[in-house]
């Protein structure tokens, strides 16, 4: 009966009549495969973070970063040799200027359940730093916890994110929250039993507790992931917040939802003309609102050339830069799911510049550094 009132209820559902954004003609030339035809960004940096190597772990993903009274912070999952492994943790490192980095420390406990990269926030006076916490069975889900401190280097215990009833959140927290113009935080996680994405906001500054679900209706699919997964979101310049998705069913086109009620309910996702690697992106906006999106937009399962896509008003994407070109590199350590390619990227703006962490084959933590008054 349950299933038959879903089916129904999304039936019901209005569908927009196009998508939240496009993108323009010819803005990607898929017969470059490794530029796309694109321009480097203007005064685009690489840096490294980590780089693994002979006593060290051989597998880093989930790179997040963000800015804390006057440092950059880099977080990512870390394992010996292996995706999705049992000894998987989360790590982290400090920097000052974005270059020259600090140790990786331990962020999540050395035994237990395996622990991914949830992601930070911040207040401005504390930093937030999130772990999703797996059940063994890795398909079933997760759950999301958080550590506080007010230096960087002191850590509160971990506690269960909570949901606005007062009990821990069913699920694992995505790694781009944003926040509205009144504070409010928007972001997502991927509820149980499975992952099924699903919109989330807080009107708790600190993004601890009060997570609120957003109305959304999930594509139809079958078994425990929907069909939506990894999403981040920005603001188009008429205040509508649009959230975009990786899409599990091989379109390589990202799905986007909308919402215009300030998180509060989203319309059924839809599928865009975004081509994509099926997999993480980083959407945003810049201080101007200029809208941004990096994210491979091969059009196949390559992730490669990373791309950083801008649209002013938030429908039109119309201008794109060249981040990390291809061919890319291979891994130079055996692993699980390893292979060559740029690895779901996470951003910030911080110290007028927009900072782009991701896993360089899986095995280097790496930054692209661009400064936001070049973009256009």
């Amino acid at each position: 009966m349950k299933a038959a009132l879903a089916l129904i209820a999304f039936l019901l559902t209005p569908a927009l009549a196009e998508p939240p954004f496009t993108v323009a003609p010819q803005l990607f030339d898929t017969s470059r495969p490794n530029d796309l035809g694109l321009n480097l960004a203007p005064g685009a940096r690489s840096l490294t973070v980590f780089k693994a190597g002979e006593g060290t772990d051989h597998y880093v993903n989930g790179v997040a970063l963000i800015g804390f009274k006057g440092k950059l912070y880099a977080q990512w999952q870390s394992s010996a040799k292996d995706e999705d492994a049992p000894d998987t943790h989360v790590v982290y490192s400090v920097s000052r200027d974005g270059t020259h980095w600090s140790k990786p420390v331990w962020l999540s406990s050395s035994g237990g359940a395996m622990t991914t990269s949830g992601g930070w926030w911040t207040d401005g006076k504390t930093l937030t730093a999130y772990v999703n916490t797996w059940n063994a069975d890795f398909r079933t889900g997760g759950t999301a916890r958080y550590r506080t401190s007010t230096d960087g280097v002191h850590w509160s215990a971990p506690q269960p994110v909570t949901g606005v009833d007062g009990k821990p959140l069913p699920g694992v927290i995505e790694q781009d929250p944003h926040a509205l113009q009144d504070g409010r935080i928007v972001t997502a996680f991927h509820l149980q039993p499975g992952l099924i994405a699903t919109p989330f906001y807080t009107d708790d500054r600190k993004g601890l507790t009060g997570w609120t679900k957003g109305q959304m209706p999930n594509l139809p699919r079958t078994g425990s992931e929907s069909r939506e997964l990894e999403p981040s979101w920005f603001r188009r310049a008429d205040g509508c917040l649009v959230m975009a998705f990786r899409d599990q069913d091989n379109t390589f086109r990202q799905l986007a939802s909308e919402s215009c009620d300030r998180g509060a309910t989203w319309t059924t996702p839809v599928v865009t003309d975004m081509p994509d690697a099926r997999q993480k992106q980083s959407a945003g906006n810049l201080p101007d609102g200029t809208a941004f999106m990096v994210h491979a937009p091969s059009g196949n399962k390559l992730r490669s050339p990373l791309v950083l896509s801008l649209s002013k008003d938030g429908r039109v994407f119309d201008h794109a830069y060249l981040l990390r070109a291809g061919p890319p590199s291979e891994p130079r350590y055996p692993g699980l799911y390893k292979r060559a390619g740029y690895h779901y990227p996470k951003s910030v703006v911080w110290n007028g510049a927009l900072w782009i962490g991701f896993a360089d084959a899986k095995e280097t933590v790496a930054v692209v550094r661009v400064p936001v008054g070049g973009l256009h």
